[in-house]
């Protein structure tokens, strides 16, 4: 696959509609060719104790941020007609259908790929497991900032293109 845009969303709490970043990575022949990272107020609006532990952001970070449909008018023309890349892409087509529902909005049916799948089909045993950062450094990238929806999102580009 050449032609993509892997995605990754972060939220603020146990609801799969509270989005609060997301981070896309668009690939064009083989190549990054955009990076897109946005803060997005959640809905619902408050963050959990455990989230926030996870990826640092707070209601301060996204209190003046705008809300889903106004980030997704942005997203969505830029990744038309593409395939959307995921590690554990369950979670993140979860979040993005939450996150249509909560404001009313169509979803468009955009078609996913797992990298977390493909990993388990491509290195099988060869990996003590499968978790994003464990992947993206056998297929040569450091992924330092885990739990940054853009960082998430270029190591799941990385992996992409080596294995799918």
């Amino acid at each position: 696959m050449k032609d993509f845009a892997a995605i990754d969303f972060e939220t603020a709490n146990g609801e799969r509609s509270s989005v609060c970043s997301v981070g896309v990575v668009i690939v064009r022949r083989g190549e990054i060719a955009e990076r897109i990272y946005r803060l997005i107020r959640p809905r619902p609006d408050y963050y959990s104790y455990w989230n926030t532990r996870i990826h640092g952001l707070t209601a301060a970070d996204t209190a003046g941020a705008a809300d889903f449909p106004e980030v997704w008018r942005e997203v969505a023309p830029l990744i038309e007609g593409l395939p959307l890349v995921a590690h554990n892409s369950p979670f993140d087509e979860g979040c993005l259908k939450a996150a249509f529902r909560a404001y009313g909005m169509d979803y468009p049916g955009y078609t996913f790929h797992c990298t977390c799948r493909a990993s388990r089909r491509v290195f099988g045993g060869e990996l003590p497991n499968h978790q994003l950062r464990t992947v993206a450094a056998r297929c040569g990238y450091d992924l330092t900032r885990h739990h940054h929806a853009l960082a998430d999102a270029e190591a799941c580009a990385r992996i992409a293109l080596e294995i799918l």
